[in-house]
């Protein structure tokens, strides 16, 4: 069971977690993008682009399966229906917690849960990982991706794009329909 073999499997039961292709963002402020990401860890998370960029960078640092594990886990909640959740709880075990783990988390090893609580699965089972994992990357990660060449090569092309001729022309033909 190789790393990509777990990167797959997870991409089969949860697929709401994929590369960022066709979702729109959750968010309707102002800041987006690059900007937005560099506000906090959470509006990069909630923006599908900023996690496949994110994600991308952790590959190259080794640690996917941190930014893999906290989607897993948030797409955990939404499930419904018992024999669903085990089977997600499951998989989840098996790809980031279990000692044969292919994708292992670096978790403190009191709060690693056993296999019986499987049978019992409920939406916060995973919470205490998941706010470890979260913190890893926040207090890790996350202020090196803000300097690394994959998020200020992408800030970059946004402020292209931003004063590309196009989009000059297309804001000044907006701003000609709004005020008259």
């Amino acid at each position: 069971f190789s790393k990509e073999d777990a990167v797959l499997s997870i991409l089969f039961f949860f697929p709401e977690i994929n590369d960022g292709e066709g979702h729109p963002s959750s968010s309707h402020q102002a800041l987006k993008g690059t900007s937005k990401w560099a506000t906090s860890l959470e509006n990069l998370l909630e923006d599908p682009e900023g996690v496949k960029r994110f994600r991308e960078f952790l590959k190259k640092e080794f640690s996917e399966e941190n930014v893999l594990f906290w989607l897993a886990c948030e797409e955990f909640k939404k499930t419904q229906g018992k024999k669903q959740m085990q089977e997600k709880a499951k998989e989840i075990y098996m790809t980031f917690l279990s000692s044969k783990a292919s994708s292992q988390v670096n978790v403190e090893g009191q709060s690693r849960l056993s296999e019986t609580i499987l049978e019992t699965p409920h939406p916060l089972m995973f919470q205490k990982l998941q706010d470890q994992i979260f913190n890893l990357m926040k207090y890790d990660s996350y202020s090196r991706f803000l300097k690394s060449d994959i998020f200020l090569n992408h800030k970059k092309s946004e402020e292209q794009e931003e004063n590309s001729p196009e989009a000059q022309t297309a804001a000044k033909r907006a701003s000609r329909i709004y005020n008259t």
